[in-house]
This record gives C-alpha cells, sequence and structure tokens, in this order.
C-alpha cells in the first residue's frame, strides 16, 4: 500500500512508519516544517495548508497519529488550547486535505483515547458505551467527530481509542522506569482505578488491521483485554525493574500538583474492554500485563 501518516515522528508513529516500512508499504510522512526528503510532506495544521498536496493523489490510506502530550504538564486554559489544536484542528486539516483530492483514499485511520468514557468506576466500556463528561472526554468526543466528516465523503474511517501504549524506548514506561528503579515508585491515591493499557506490538497490529478490514469502522477500542487496577500495574512494574513499590502518592498531593489532570488522567477509573476487536478475531500477542511490562522493558 501507498500510506501517509501524520505523527509520525511521535513515540507511536515513528514504530508504526518502521513496521509498515519492513512490510513493504510506501510511507509518506506529514511534517511540520520544509520537507527535506521525497516521503515528506510539509504541513501546516493550523491553516490547514499542505504542501505538494499532488503527493496525495491515489494513495491508500492516510494514518493520524498527531497531537501533543497530554501528560505534559498541568492544564492550564493555554495548555487545554493547545492540546484542542494539536488533535481537534490537525484532524480537520487532514480530513479536509482527503476531501479535495481527486483521487481519495480508500481508508483513514485516526487515533482517539480511552479518556472518551470519562471517570467510570466499575462500569466494563465497551464501544458502545456512552462518552463522559469533562475536558478529556469532549476533546475526545470533538477529535472524533472531526475524523468521521471523512465518513460522508466516502473514506472508510475507523477510530481507535487508545489506552496506555507500553513499548521500548518511549511512552509512559519511558517516564515511570526510571522513578521505578530508584525505588519511588508506588500506586496513585488508593490504587484502586482501573487502567486500561495495550502493548506497542499489538496496537501496531490494530493499526494495520484498521487500515486492510473492510469491515472495520466506527469507534475500536485499542486496549488489551486484561485492564488492571493501578495498585497491580505499579506492583507489575516494580517488579519487572527489579524494586519494591514505594509508598503510595495520595491522592490530595496528585490534585496539588495536577490539579484537573489529576482527577481525568491519573486517578480517573476507565475499565475498558477490546469489544471490536475480539469480534474481529485480533489475536493479542500480549494480553496480560506481566508478559507486555517484560517484553517492553527488555528492549531497552
Amino acid at each position: 500500500m501507498k500510506l501517509a501518516v501524520a505523527g509520525a515522528s511521535g513515540f507511536v508513529g515513528s514504530a508504526l512508519v518502521r513496521r509498515l516500512q519492513a512490510g513493504g508499504h510506501v510511507v509518506l510522512r506529514f511534517v511540520r516544517r520544509p520537507a527535506a526528503q521525497p516521503e515528506e510532506i510539509a504541513w501546516h495544521p493550523a491553516s490547514g495548508e499542505v504542501e505538494q498536496r499532488e503527493l496525495l493523489e491515489g494513495i491508500d490510506g492516510v494514518v493520524n497519529l498527531a497531537g501533543s502530550n497530554l501528560a505534559a504538564g498541568r492544564w492550564t486554559e493555554a495548555r487545554k488550547e493547545e492540546i484542542v489544536r494539536s488533535r481537534v484542528g490537525s484532524t480537520r486539516a487532514l480530513v479536509a486535505v482527503m476531501a479535495h483530492l481527486n483521487h481519495k483514499p480508500r481508508v483513514f485511520v485516526s487515533a482517539s483515547a480511552v479518556g472518551y468514557y470519562g471517570h467510570r468506576g466499575e462500569e466494563e466500556l465497551t464501544e458502545a458505551s456512552r462518552a463522559g463528561g469533562g475536558f478529556l472526554p469532549d476533546l475526545c468526543h470533538a477529535w472524533e467527530e472531526e475524523a468521521r466528516i471523512a465518513e460522508s465523503v466516502g473514506i472508510r474511517t475507523a477510530i481507535l481509542r487508545l489506552g496506555l501504549v507500553l513499548g521500548p524506548g518511549g511512552g509512559v514506561l519511558a517516564k515511570l522506569r526510571p522513578v521505578f528503579r530508584a525505588g519511588f515508585g508506588g500506586r496513585l491515591g488508593d490504587g484502586r482505578q482501573w487502567m486500561s493499557w495495550i502493548a506497542l506490538d499489538d496496537l501496531l497490529d490494530a493499526l494495520l488491521l484498521g487500515l486492510t478490514d473492510a469491515r472495520l469502522s466506527g469507534p475500536i477500542n485499542a486496549v488489551a483485554p486484561g485492564a488492571v487496577r493501578n495498585a497491580e500495574f505499579t506492583r507489575a512494574l516494580a517488579r519487572a525493574v527489579g524494586h519494591h513499590t514505594f509508598a503510595p502518592v495520595p491522592a490530595f498531593v496528585l490534585r496539588a500538583m495536577f490539579q484537573e489532570l489529576a482527577d481525568e488522567m491519573l486517578l480517573a477509573s476507565t475499565r475498558v474492554r477490546p469489544q471490536r476487536l475480539l469480534e474481529a478475531g485480533f489475536s493479542f500477542a500480549y494480553p496480560e500485563l506481566e508478559g507486555a511490562m517484560r517484553a517492553a522493558l527488555a528492549e531497552e
């Protein structure tokens, strides 16, 4: 296939580009600077301008992984605006470009997040579950609505709601590993909140399935079937790095440090089931947390 990837320099995007190229696919990469290589396409999401638009004519699919890091710091009003622009605005720009091509791609695979569901306690969530309330669910809802506009111009659109991605060299483990190796890692709050996660290799397979399986459109939960509580997650990470867990971090400390982000990301309980992937016969290489954690850390 000939594919274009936005967010190709990120943790997931760079791994996806390598996987696609290893499979013999031609990959064009959107970049937010002047294009320096033949496979690069310069774009300016804020204005919607895309240079070398002709390179996109006749491509088979577009993958959208663009977006600034949600957990990079407190959600100030300025930071929230940047997060929305980097996801909703970028998606709007991509869909507009695809809609105006003479030969449109067959498929658009766009990222979202399990944050769509918000804090839901013990409830098991599938793709049919309603959206939650708060900044993160509202963001995901708007993000997905922009992506689904591609359907109106005849492009099959698959929206992958990502959980925490566990893989070598980046993502949540890159931030947590040094803390746990130093012996300071502990559960967050009471540790009972559910965490939905997916191994990087499984996520790449899910993205490829979204590109190739014509049955898949709409929301797809990109998570492993084995959601775990935060306390279990921290114990598994501690075991993987060879240390015991440290004292828990109280919820009031997290709220003082991170404010709204603490309640919506660190303390929120989101127990998600990958119903549509399982129905499609998807086989997880890492269905259990322990194996995924050890495999990710062993490669670093």
